[in-house]
């Protein structure tokens, strides 16, 4: 592989979600370089396939949209996409970063983002942004908004038929591009990885009960209420029914030491009342239900925005030992032992059903880099309870997910105390001194 030297920064922060963005924002406005890497095409991170955010129900598009926009025209930050780190090495204040620079197979520098390449594919393929539900060309970004601006094409999908590059007004289509390796310097690093669904758990617990076209999960449910959404309104994915009764199932893997994971993944309750609610108010007449062993509130706002739910008629059904099933019409049998009322089993039918699958980290250091994991998989605070932005590793800080499950709110809170405790770091370096994890 071809290799390339980068120049030195002051910080590297690795993931572009929100956490990320934020963190390097609050570095570069006091003046640091930071380069920011982020191992998809676009920054945004989980935040930018939301629909709305909870309580206030404000568009998570229009609060993610204009820091990504600042993030790439910042000048103190250098935007690096679709990089994967590959190792750490060197000391506190100086890092050695090696990445791998992915190919696009489109010259960034040449592209004008008028897209018609994209216009002109001939390929259509199945959609990750779309979860499936929609198709996209085989040259394309992912959603409109994303950033950088810049297709990539999809080496796997690609006929080699030549249509993009005819239609190339600046010839930046480059087949025969190859994957860099990048070696990035820097004084410090935050890790803002973020986090993913632990999609293993319904076929680990229902086994081919799990296999039900209209079970769907939390992410996948936010892609079908949203405005851009494939279909612009909620249909069920098997036959694009109108769905009259939706079950969201809640704890699916959190909180289960034999099938899923020990943590509580913390704000399943909140963004489960928030797509319930968001449904009743376009279908005042639709039957919804939230399986939960509890509620957690635990939020400003968030015990009120509860109460509302249940005023409007959302059903919030305390049971255990939920298992799904398959109706005749594609419909989700919910089966489960009543922790109310009657105390025993209970059976009720759907249309459509929604899992919160439990949230673990997107990525873990491994050998790569120099910090230390907690026992949920998280990455581990040397000082949890006074400075939680800070790893076991000196010059090495945190923020958002990648240390544990929380919401939006805390997520942009720490990613600031991350900026904040690696500042002190520098200014530490710069006066001789170093503040000691």
């Amino acid at each position: 592989m071809p290799e390339k030297m980068q120049a030195q920064y002051d910080v590297l922060v690795l993931g572009g979600g929100i956490a990320g963005m934020q963190a390097a924002l609050d570095l570069a406005e006091q003046d640091h370089k930071v380069a920011l890497l982020e191992r998809s095409e676009t920054i945004g991170g989980n935040m930018i396939k939301l629909s709305k955010v909870f309580p206030t129900l404000d568009c998570a598009s229009c609060i993610t949209t204009p820091k990504m926009a600042a993030v790439a025209h910042h000048r103190n930050i250098t935007l690096m996409t679709l990089c994967e780190l590959r190792g750490v090495s060197g000391e506190p204040g100086d890092f050695h970063a090696e990445a791998i620079q992915h190919p696009r197979y489109v010259d960034g520098d040449a592209c004008i983002g008028c897209m018609k390449c994209e216009a002109g594919c001939p390929v259509l393929v199945p959609s990750r942004e779309q979860h499936g539900f929609a198709g996209r060309k085989a040259i394309s970004v992912p959603f409109p908004s994303a950033i950088p601006q810049v297709p990539r094409l999809d080496a796997e999908s690609c006929t080699l038929c030549g249509h993009c590059a005819r239609l190339c007004p600046t010839a930046a289509i480059d087949y025969f591009q190859q994957p860099e390796v990048l070696t990035i310097r820097a004084r410090a690093l935050i890790l803002a990885t973020g986090y993913r669904l632990f999609r293993d758990y319904p076929a680990r617990a229902w086994g081919e009960a799990a296999d039900q076209p209209n079970l769907v999960d939390a992410l996948q449910m936010e892609c079908l209420l949203g405005p851009a959404g494939p279909y612009q309104r909620l249909v069920r994915p098997s036959d694009g029914k109108e769905p009259e009764s939706v079950a969201f199932i809640q704890c699916a893997g959190s909180r289960d030491t034999q099938l899923g994971v020990r943590h509580c993944s913390r704000v399943c309750c909140m963004y489960n009342i928030k797509q319930a609610t968001l449904l009743k108010r376009e279908h005042p007449g639709m039957r919804l239900a939230i399986y939960c062993m509890d509620v957690r509130c635990f939020g400003k706002g968030y015990e009120q925005f509860y109460r509302n739910a249940r005023e409007m008629g959302v059903e919030f059904v305390r049971s255990k030992g939920v298992v799904t099933g398959r109706s005749e019409d594609d419909g989700v049998i919910v089966r489960h032992d009543d922790m109310e009322g009657s105390g025993g089993p209970r059976v009720d039918a759907f249309d459509m059903a929604v899992l919160s699958l439990a949230i673990v980290p997107a990525w873990t250091p491994g050998k790569i880099a120099p910090v230390r994991v907690a026992a949920d998989g998280f990455l581990a605070s040397s000082q949890p309870k006074l400075a939680p932005a800070l790893t076991t590793a000196e010059g090495v800080f945190m923020a958002g997910v990648a240390a544990g499950p929380k919401d939006i709110v805390d997520t942009v809170m720490e990613a600031g105390a991350a900026a904040s405790e690696a500042g002190i770091f520098l200014k530490g370096l710069r006066a001789g001194t170093r503040r000691a994890a």
